[in-house]
Parts: structure tokens; sequence; C-alpha cells
């Protein structure tokens, strides 16, 4: 076991354990005058809890799970096994975010995967690994094309170029033509709107080419661009994946190459030491250690909305009690925020359209396993075991970074989306992500037994999931097309919590099951994110903010919504001081 990730891990715990007693010893969260409430302890409510907290704002977050993190948990579902139950690897969060939180000293570290990806092909003898090492890609890629090996490195290159050209996007709010307070922007507001813009200007002034060929990946599916560059299967495959994960759509549907472009914005995915919950906490640490009250187990009933001036006035707990606040920041996505918490004619018709018409179909299917052993994959010889245990097998490369199954070639990972999308059932074949990160973190695991992840698509968020017969039968499914890869598979599995999008949706609050709080589609990013005139983080109703991945730039663990939305609430604070007792809003201007 791993003393020194446990330690940490324990450490932390009690810190925060402690940091809510005393919040919880203060005066009632009713009785207090509160400049934010952020509903919702997700990571991105965290992060704009923690820049609210530092700017010496009054701040309340309300969580209505037991556990802090929305999607980025670590829970014991098992005795001994942690698993990381929804989100499961890293490399969005934006580095600003860890560099001026300073994460670091709050517990939060990443582990690197290296090999990062495994894909064994169905015949049980050839495989691909891709990894950090570019060298190392190249003899594994040379197996399957020589042409393609030599390839390989450029096509980084040109990712790593259109990167730079729309990661300065990401830490703004968008450039919103319809936004209908513009006349009130602060300067500093309208030169962060423009700079993203003024960027593009530039890079297309200097690079025409890359200018169009960012345009045409923008708009493109991903088979045709990584058809551009490559030909051999399963290279085209496993990088198809990062195109499709998490989305209703298939490697030929258009708008596919943005998706591929998301994914690999934050460089090579890792590990969060302990689950995806380290992060949360660490994050929750800076907040409270910055002021933050942090109230979990409270369910919000509804936004409180004042029905004379129409302005936010704070929210009502399913207890019934009415806590007050300047402004309220949702961490809800978009449906749930504007249709379920907003009380009824409070914001305007044609809004609550345009929200009625978001995408937010998923094809999202997870298991969280409990296993006896690691996986044994048919195209590897039996290595030693485990320190001469004789059942137990040392974890192999094969173990340490995301493990592709059921996508040998584009075709398959296409038929599978379509055998769901036409048929309206789970796709006969899925494509399943399997992660094993006790393989590299032993702390999640006890000895010589591991936890793993499998990340299922494609499956419609209408099927009879309440029907267990139904439920159990996708699981088999699943479980059988592991088998097929790593016989002995199923009979080392100790328990499994299977989540269908409805169970996403229950337990997470993620409307349809959807993990981007919206698809990535085209006609929901940037300025269109939620929706057109208000993608700048304020909603209809004065006072009101979404700062979850509903928000622009959408969703996975970046933290960026949080941070951005952060800003402006921040601005709006000092912008409407007037009315507050000296001493406060001398506070709030001196921010």
């Amino acid at each position: 076991m791993n003393t020194l990730g446990k330690a940490c891990r324990t450490v932390l715990k009690e810190r925060l354990q402690s940091a809510f007693k005393r919040s919880a010893s203060q005066t009632p969260i009713e009785k207090t005058e509160w400049d934010a409430i952020i509903v919702g302890g997700g990571h991105n409510g965290l992060v704009a809890a923690s820049y609210l907290a530092k700017k010496r704002a009054k701040v309340l977050v309300l969580e209505r799970r037991k556990v802090l993190g929305g999607a980025a948990v670590t829970e014991e579902l098992i005795a001994g096994f942690h698993f990381s139950r929804a989100s499961y690897v890293q490399s969005l969060l934006r580095p600003e975010i860890v560099k001026e939180l300073k994460l670091a000293k709050h517990g939060y570290s990443v582990i690197a995967r290296n090999p990062s990806s495994f894909t064994p092909l169905s015949d049980g003898k050839s495989y691909l690994f891709l990894s950090p090492d570019v060298e190392f890609c190249k003899e594994q890629i040379a197996k399957f094309s020589n042409e393609d090996a030599t390839k390989y490195p450029q096509y980084l290159q040109w990712l790593s170029k259109l990167c730079r050209l729309v990661e300065p996007f990401f830490d703004e709010a968008p450039y919103d033509a319809l936004y209908d307070d513009i006349s009130r922007l602060t300067l500093a507001e309208k030169w962060s709107s423009y700079r993203a813009g003024f960027h593009l200007l530039r890079e297309s002034v200097s690079s025409r080419r890359e200018m169009t060929e960012f345009f045409e990946l923008l708009f493109s599916n991903s088979s045709k661009t990584l058809k551009s560059w490559f030909h051999s299967e399963p290279l085209l495959s496993t990088l198809a994946t990062d195109s499709i994960i998490g989305t209703m759509a298939g490697p030929d549907t258009p708008g596919t190459g943005y998706v591929l472009l998301h994914h690999v914005l934050g460089g090579d995915w890792s590990y969060v030491r302990g689950g995806m919950g380290s992060l949360s906490q660490s994050l929750a640490s800076v907040a409270v250690e910055a002021g933050a009250v942090i109230q979990t187990d409270t369910v919000v009933k509804s936004i409180l909305v004042d029905e004379i001036q129409g302005k936010v006035k704070g929210v009502e707990t399913m207890d019934g009690r009415s806590i007050f606040s300047r402004c309220v920041l949702s961490n809800a996505d978009p449906k749930r925020t504007f249709l379920t918490l907003c009380p009824k004619g409070s914001l305007p018709e044609e809004f609550l359209s345009k929200i009625r018409n978001l995408d937010f179909r998923s094809p999202v299917f997870k298991i969280n396993v409990a296993l006896n052993k690691l996986p044994h994959f048919r195209c590897f010889p039996k290595r030693q075991t485990f320190e001469g245990e004789p059942t137990t097998l040392a974890a192999g490369p094969e173990h340490k970074g995301t493990i592709h199954l059921g996508s040998d070639n584009l075709n398959m990972i296409e038929k599978a989306y379509k055998d769901c999308s036409a048929h309206h059932r789970p796709s006969a074949v899925p494509i399943v992500e399997m992660t094993i990160p006790s393989a590299v973190d032993p702390t999640l695991a006890p000895r010589g037994q591991a936890v793993a992840g499998l990340f299922v698509q494609y499956v419609p968020y209408d099927a009879p999931w309440e029907d267990n017969n139904f439920k159990k039968a996708f699981v088999d499914r699943v479980f059988s097309l592991v088998e097929d890869y790593a016989p002995g598979f199923i009979e080392s599995v100790i328990g499994y919590d299977a989540l269908s999008p409805k169970d996403l949706e229950r337990v997470f609050g993620l409307t349809e099951g959807n993990i981007f709080h919206g698809a990535l589609s085209l006609d929901q990013l940037y300025s269109l994110r939620p929706v057109a005139g208000y993608s700048r983080y304020r909603t209809p109703i004065p006072g009101l903010y979404i700062c979850g991945s509903g928000a622009h730039p959408g969703g996975g663990v970046s933290g960026a919504p949080g941070r951005n939305c952060s800003k402006v609430v921040l601005r709006d604070l000092k912008r409407n001081a007037e009315g507050l007792s000296l001493q406060r809003a001398f506070s709030l201007w001196k921010r």
C-alpha cells in the first residue's frame, strides 16, 4: 500500500472536516448576508467559490449530495475499493487555476500515464500502444504502417498549433453580439472579449494555411480529418475515440472534428492521485481557507427572485429555509437551472424555448468494477506474478493507460453509433474505454486487487433502464466484450456499480446523463453556449449566473467556466456595491 498517498488523503480529509465544523459553528446560514450563493459543489462551483472568497466575497456553497465534487468524486462503493465514480482522468484543468489557487499545497497531485493508451485487437495477437514518448509511438505505429509512423510527429505538431489558436478563447467570457447590455461592459470586459479575437486575427494574417485548416477541422468530421493524415488501423480508431467520447455521434458525424480538438487541448491525460475526488477536495480546501462556507447534504429547491425588481434574492432549500444573497451562481446544467430551479414566470418564454431545445442526448453508460486481480489480455504472454503471489498478475504497461476495446477500426465505432441511433437501442457491440487507475495508484484498492472503470458507448437515455433485467443484460454484454480481450475477467469481478444515463441524471444531476451539460456541437459552443445573448455567464435574471459546464467553454474537468464566471461576478459586485454599508462596499471595491 502506498502509505504516502494514503496519509496525504487522510490529512486533506481531516482538514476539510475541521473546516466544515468551523463553518457549522458559525451563525446559521439563513441569518447571514451572503455576497454569493453557489448551487452545486461540483468542480466548477468550487473553482468559482475559491476565486470569489479570495477576493473577500462572502460565499456559500450548497451541495445536495453528502460528497463534494459533482462528477469529480472518489467514492468507496465497495469496502476497500475507491472509485472515480464518474469522471476518471484529468487533462483539461486550466494551468492558471492550478497555479493561482496553489492547488499542489492543498494536496492536488497527478500521476502521468506511460503508456497513455493501449488498443488490443480482437485477433488476440496485435495491439497498439501510444505514449507521450513520440519515438516509442513511431515504433508502435510502424507495426501497421511505416508511412503513418513518419507522419505521426507532424500530426502532433499540427494539432498543437491548432490548440494554440483556440486556447485563448477558453479563459475569457465570449464575445456575444446579442448580449443586450453591452453598453454596460467595462473597458476591461470589452478588452477581454476582443483579445481572443485579435489573437485569431493576428494568427490568420501570419498563417492563413493554419487558419484554413482550423476551420476545416471545426466543421468537419473526425474520420475525414484523420484519414487525411493516416490510413492504418488501429491508429485511426484509437485517435478517433477522443472525437466521440460523451457525444451521441460517430466519427463520420460533422462537428466531431472540434470534439477531437477539445479533448487534446490539455495535453497528456493523467490520473489524479487518490481519484478525481482529490481534486475536488483540494479546491474545497482552497475555498474554505479563503473564508467560503460549504454545506453538503443540502438540496436547493428553487432560486428566489424578487417579484417587484425581478432580481435574484437567494435560494430556498428543500427543508424550507430561505437563504438570501446578492447573487446566485448555478453550477447545475442549463436545463436544470432554468427549467427546474427558476420560478415560473421569471424568464422570457423565448429564452425558455431555446433552453428546452438544447441537445442533451447522452450515449454514456459507466461501470465501476472491483476486481480480485488485474486482467490478463490475450495479446500478451503471462508475466511474473506480483511479488511472488501465484494468483496475481503484476501490473504491466497495458494496465496503466486508457484501454480501447471494441474499436479495432473506425467502422466498428461508426457501426456501434448507428446501431444505437438508428434502432434506438444499446449498441450490440459497444465501445469501451477501460481504465485501471489502481495499477499506478495502489491506494485505491486492497493489495493485489484492482479498481477498473468502464466508460461505455452507445446507449439511449430512454431505454428501459428501470428494468433490472434489461440493465443487467447490458452489463453482461459489456463484461463479455472485455472477456473476449481478457479471458478470466468475468470471474475476477468482486462487485460493480452500473450507471445508466438515467442513473447519471439521478445521482449527479446530469440532465439526460449528459456529462458535458449539453452537447459540444457547433450550435452550442462559444457565444451560442448555452444560448446566444447569454453566453457571458449572466442570465435574463439579474444576479443569476451560470458557472457550470453548460456555459463556455463547455464540458470536461477544466474549471474554466467557474473561473471565467467568477471574474464576471466580481465586476458586477463592485459595480453594484451602492446600498451596502460603507465597510462592505469598501471591502468589495478593494478587490
